[in-house]
């Protein structure tokens, strides 16, 4: 005999019953997607436009799933006085072929609801105007709902999206870095210290709340080595702080990074494969995922720099790869007059990085092998006197300079305690020091900032303006 579930469960095969159309709800993007009619839709958004005729009312809605707008045709009789640019809506109706050339279907409305209204006068955006960047720029809080950021925020999420899924179908293990650390991996001592406000208060007292000095971590490559001693691909995507007193167009204090650490890698050319790997997969899924975003960049807010033309370019051709000395001698036979002298031991300057890559034909260049003295304490001993240096790299890039950096580890514990010991950070770094005891392999690895590889493939003029919110403005406090 069947039980109550089981019979109830028996019933509702035997049994058809039909069910009530349902309503769906759409994105723009899907719905622009669309290749049939579909009826009972419901799209929300906010306007973008709206146009009254006799006859017919016109509107033009966006919910940044896209850069095109939907078109919705309705009835005169649906318009209301809080139906204007800005305004945020749902409109309830069916999706039927458009006319018009441009898209291949249009929302018929048969109810628009005003969700939220918008005074168009004190609205600092305004319709049909392409606003410059440095006007949106005011308004942090209200910028992404202009088109150039909205179209900046969907190749962000791409890019991101892509990242992950380049190191994750090559093997890579995903790693959360710490944001706190009391590690400074680049040795330049340009961090910002985290203090309570009872600490920022009291400076006379010496406690502190992790019981050492904490900062916010300007890389988290140093984790990652630890990783890297128990899988042999790790890599990490997260925020990074750097407290350089600089207001250049290529400098941030907070930005993200990508990093990676490669285990059992004897070679730079190596990590120089997937720097080129990661950079060429990336920026073919954004050009794929995004392509009217991405023109938008390269058509109105860089045609200039032809950055397309530069970018197809560097996408067909081989890096270049040279070295730190034989880019000394490019330097000093330039017939350029630079603001830096170019001298060996000294490090090259945004100048010198742009010429070089002018020099080699405007393709990415690497440049190996730095001199010893002018790198960190990790990087690998190549061994090579009378001019002493590590096994180290940056990939120069068209107009912006130095876009990754990277190295082989030295993995050897005697050069490694050698030089901690020279440099007094023995005691700092007995931990990374016992990683060479237990098990260590040969390594290297990798970072890029995300941010300079977004204003290089967009062609912006300035960094901060492929971050979602500006720092430190004055109407902002996010």
């Amino acid at each position: 005999m069947l039980g109550p579930r089981r019979g109830w469960q028996a019933l509702r095969r035997c049994v058809s019953l039909p069910r009530a159309q349902r309503e769906v709800r759409l994105r723009v993007r899907e719905a622009l997607g669309a290749r049939e009619p579909a009826g009972e839709v419901k799209v929300q958004g906010w306007v973008r436009s709206v146009r009254s005729q006799k006859e017919v009312l016109f509107l033009h809605i966006n919910d940044g799933s896209s850069l095109e707008n939907l078109q919705v045709v309705a009835d005169p009789s649906l318009e209301n006085r809080d139906l204007t640019f800005g305004s945020a809506v749902e409109v309830r109706g069916k999706l039927v072929k458009s006319p018009h050339r441009m898209q291949n279907v249009e929302l018929k409305a048969e109810t628009i609801r005003v969700v939220g209204p918008c005074d168009t006068l004190a609205f600092p955006l305004k319709t049909k105007e392409r606003h410059p960047l440095e006007y949106v720029r005011q308004f942090p809080h209200l910028r992404c709902r202009n088109n150039t950021l909205g179209s900046l925020l969907r190749i962000r999420s791409e890019a991101t999206a892509a990242i992950h899924s380049f190191f994750q179908d090559n093997g890579y293990v995903h790693i959360h870095t710490p944001i706190i650390t009391s590690n400074d991996c680049e040795g330049a001592g340009e961090l910002f210290q985290i203090e309570t406000s009872n600490e920022a208060r009291e400076p006379a007292e010496k406690t502190h709340f992790f019981d050492v000095p904490a900062f916010l971590t300007v890389s988290g490559q140093l984790h990652l080595e630890v990783m890297a001693g128990a899988f042999t691909h790790v890599f990490t995507f997260g925020p990074t702080f750097r407290a350089e007193n600089s207001q250049s167009r290529r400098h941030l204090a907070e930005f993200y990074m990508v990093e990676a650490e490669l285990s059992f890698t004897e070679s730079l050319e190596d990590i120089m494969q997937v720097m080129e790997d990661l950079f060429k997969t990336v920026t073919s899924t954004v050009f794929s995922k995004c392509p009217r975003d991405v023109e938008l960049f390269h058509k109105y807010i860089a045609p200039a720099q032809k950055t397309k033309d530069r970018l197809a370019k560097t996408l067909k051709n081989k890096f270049v790869i040279i070295s730190y000395n034989e880019a000394m001698e490019i330097l000093k036979q330039a017939s350029q007059t630079f603001t830096f002298k170019p001298e060996w031991g000294c490090d090259l300057q945004t100048e010198h990085e742009k010429y070089l890559v002018k020099h080699c034909g405007e393709v990415p260049v690497f440049v190996i092998n730095y001199p010893y003295d002018l790198k960190p304490f990790y990087m690998r001993d190549n061994e090579d006197g009378p001019q002493h240096t590590v096994a180290a790299v940056d990939l120069l890039v068209p107009g912006i300079g130095e876009l990754c950096g990277g190295s082989l580890r030295e993995e050897r514990l005697p050069f490694l305690e050698s030089r901690l010991q020279r440099l007094g950070l023995t005691d700092a770094y007995q931990w990374y020091l016992d990683l060479r005891k237990f098990g260590s392999v040969p390594h290297g690895g990798f970072g890029m900032g995300f941010e300079r590889y977004l204003q290089y493939i967009l062609g912006v003029e300035s960094i901060k303006d492929v971050i979602p919110f500006p720092r430190f403005s004055h109407s902002c406090l996010l």
